[in-house]
């Protein structure tokens, strides 16, 4: 640390604390608040002030939809207990569950559109839920039915997700029986594994291309070796007409 020179006012630790401290801008304090808001972020009882179903879900899921193979094998639920509002709920988190799932498995790209869609429905993890039931089975299905599902769940949830308590959903229930003998069981604490990564993403095939336009595309190749053809030919038959001509006296 070099001396102070005379005359001159030495600030002292003060002023590098001052230049040190982090310098909050408004966009990250108002993030910061969000952050710790106990009205986003649920309550030990599952309930919640402020909604966290967003208003832009189904654009997110649509456009989701759009990038994916819609005959995608996934598994849903098929035995559940038609409980109200707890059974879109119930829905969500297996579907949450299939997001992260699926992220494993999926390239960049689509990694950020299956993120975009977990970040809608993840505020499910913010209630206890229990583990999955042994008693739960699982149907295949494609991915196309369990985003519609979805949506369809989120639309049903949101003018109730800030009216209601949902702590009496917090445990997976199962109907009663043992159900249709396609129905089979899975692991409770897991869902089944997703495909292989190359097909999770839809391909885009090409449109076929029409004949005219193939033979169009062609035309200006062909022109310079049938130009040539006809004028070997027009000078063979010229040939063979003077040949034919008889000679004048």
């Amino acid at each position: 640390m070099s001396l102070p020179r005379p005359g001159h006012r030495h600030e002292g630790l003060s002023a590098e604390m001052i230049v040190l401290a982090p310098a909050w801008s408004p966009i990250s304090s108002l993030l910061l608040l969000l952050l710790l808001s106990p009205g986003l972020r649920g309550t030990p009882d599952c309930s919640f002030k402020h909604s966290p179903i967003t208003s832009t879900f189904a654009a997110t899921i649509r456009k989701l939809s759009d990038y994916l193979l819609h005959d995608y094998p996934v598994t849903v639920a098929s035995n559940l207990q038609d409980e109200e509002l707890c059974k879109a709920l119930w829905q969500l988190v297996l579907a949450q569950r299939w997001m992260e799932q699926l992220k494993t498995v999926a390239g960049s790209q689509m990694k950020i559109l299956l993120e975009d869609v977990n970040t809608e429905i993840h505020f499910v993890t913010l209630c206890a839920f229990q583990p999955l039931p042994s008693c739960l089975r699982f149907v295949q299905t494609n991915i196309s039915h369990l985003l519609q599902d979805t949506l369809e769940q989120l639309v049903a949830l949101k003018p109730w997700i800030t009216r209601r308590n949902f702590s009496r959903c917090l445990e997976l229930q199962c109907q009663p029986g043992n159900g249709s003998q396609s129905l089979k069981p899975t692991d409770s604490s897991t869902l089944p594994p997703p495909r292989s990564p190359r097909a999770l993403g839809a391909t885009a095939l090409p449109a076929p291309q029409s004949h005219l336009l193939f033979l169009l595309l062609l035309l200006p190749a062909a022109l310079p070796p049938l130009a040539a053809l006809l004028c070997l030919r027009w000078r063979r038959v010229n040939g063979r007409g003077l040949e034919a001509l008889p000679a004048h006296p």
